[in-house]
C-alpha cells in the first residue's frame, strides 16, 4: 500500500531542509502519482486526479469523463445509457467524475501500485530537488554576470572545488580551475561569474571560472576606479592561465596615462592583482596610434630595436637583438603569441647585431 504517513515525513523534512514549499511538493508527488496510475493501470489520455489528504493518511484517485449521446473515446467520454439511473442527473457536455480508489488500492494489484507510486513520488522530489537548487543559484547570481565574487573553498569532490558564497554551496568545475590557485579548505579567492543562462533548453546554468581572460580586467576594475568611471578602457585581453596575461588599454583623455594608472604607484595596483592571480604575470600595453610602437611594447619584456608593419597582410617585422629572442618568445611561444592575438598581428622576429 502507499504509505502516506512516510510521504507526509519526507516532505516536511525536505520542506524544512531545502525551503521549498510544502503545497508545492504535494503538487509534485499528486502529479507523479498520476503519471504512474496512468502508465500502468489506465489511459495516458484519461483526465486522472490525485488528492492527497495528510490529515486523513488517505489518498483519492478520481477520473473525468465528458458525457455524450455516443462514446467515441471510452477513456474520455461516457454514455447516457453507462450512466444508468444517474443519467437524469446530467445533460450532455457535463463532466462527471468517478471515483476509483478503492478499485486501485484495494485490488489485487494495490500493493505493486503503492510501491510504483511511492517510487515515482520519490523521483520526482529528488528531481525537483534539483531543479530548485539550480533555480536558487540562477537566483544568486543572475545579476552578477561578468563580476568577481569573493569565495572560500569549501572541499575538493571529484574533480570539483565546491565553494561557499553567502552560505550557498557553488560549484568551480575542474575546467575552470587553474593549477596554480591553492584550493585548500578555507582559502579564499575571487571568482569570475562568466555565464548565467535560464531557458528551456538548458534550464538555470551557472559557470563560474578562474580560468576565464575576463576575469583580469574584472579584478582590475576593483583596484582601479578610472576603469569604472569610463575614464580607461580596456580595449583588448588575452591570456595563458597561470602564466601571463596582456591588456590593451586606452583613454579618451590625453592627459590621462592608461598603462600608469593600472600599474599604480610603485606598481601597487599591478600588484594587488597579480597577487589575487596566484601572481600571474601581467603585462599592460597603451594602445596609440602609432602601430608600429604597440606591437613593440607587446613584447614586453623584451627589448625591440624596431618595427616593420605590413598593414595589408596584417603582419610585421621585429629587428631584436639575439640576447632579447629568448624574452621575445618566452615558454612555448607564449610571449610572442600572446603579442600577436593582442595587436592583431601576425609577428615575426629578426635577430640583427649591434
Amino acid at each position: 500500500m502507499l504509505d502516506i504517513k512516510k510521504i507526509e515525513a519526507a516532505v516536511n523534512q525536505i520542506a524544512a531542509e531545502k525551503k521549498i514549499s510544502r503545497e508545492k511538493l504535494i503538487e509534485i508527488i499528486e502529479a507523479a502519482i498520476k503519471t504512474a496510475y496512468k502508465k500502468d493501470y489506465g489511459a495516458k489520455d484519461e483526465n486522472v486526479n490525485v488528492r492527497l489528504n495528510f490529515d486523513t493518511g488517505s489518498i483519492e484517485i478520481t477520473i473525468e469523463k465528458t458525457v455524450v449521446k455516443e462514446v467515441t473515446n471510452s477513456a474520455l467520454e461516457i454514455s447516457f445509457e453507462d450512466l444508468g439511473d444517474d443519467a437524469e442527473n446530467f445533460e450532455e457536455g457535463e463532466t462527471v467524475e468517478f471515483d476509483v480508489t478503492d478499485e486501485v488500492m484495494d485490488s489485487e494489484f494495490g500493493d505493486s501500485f503503492g510501491r510504483i507510486a511511492s517510487q515515482a513520488a520519490r523521483q520526482v522530489i529528488i528531481q525537483k530537488i534539483g531543479d530548485t537548487e539550480k533555480e536558487k543559484i540562477y537566483d544568486l547570481f543572475k545579476d552578477k554576470l561578468g563580476e568577481v565574487l569573493n569565495m572560500r573553498v569549501i572541499m575538493a569532490e571529484s574533480g570539483k572545488i565546491i565553494m561557499d558564497y553567502n552560505g550557498h554551496q557553488v560549484v568551480l568545475p575542474k575546467s575552470e580551475q587553474v593549477s596554480r590557485d591553492n584550493y585548500a579548505p578555507d582559502a579564499k579567492m575571487l571568482i569570475y561569474v562568466s555565464e548565467v543562462t535560464n531557458d528551456e533548453k538548458t534550464w538555470p546554468r551557472v559557470t563560474l571560472s578562474r580560468k576565464n581572460k575576463n576575469i583580469v580586467p574584472a579584478i582590475f576594475s576593483m583596484y582601479v576606479p578610472e576603469i569604472k568611471d569610463g575614464t580607461i578602457q580596456i580595449e583588448n585581453v588575452v591570456r595563458y592561465p597561470w602564466v601571463k596575461t596582456k591588456l590593451l588599454v586606452s583613454s579618451s583623455f590625453d592627459e590621462i596615462d592608461p598603462s600608469g594608472t593600472l600599474i599604480g604607484q610603485k606598481w601597487m595596483r599591478v600588484k594587488s592583482v597579480m597577487e589575487e592571480l596566484s601572481w600571474e604575470k601581467v603585462d599592460i600595453i597603451t594602445l596609440t596610434d602609432n602601430t608600429a610602437e604597440v606591437i613593440a611594447k607587446s613584447l614586453t619584456p623584451a627589448e625591440v630595436l624596431k618595427v616593420e608593419v605590413n598593414e595589408e597582410e596584417k603582419s610585421s617585422l621585429v629587428y631584436i637583438l639575439p640576447s632579447e629572442r629568448a624574452k621575445a618568445i618566452w615558454k612555448n611561444g607564449i610571449n610572442i603569441n600572446l603579442a600577436s592575438n593582442l595587436t592583431g598581428y601576425m609577428i615575426s622576429l629578426q635577430e640583427i647585431t649591434e
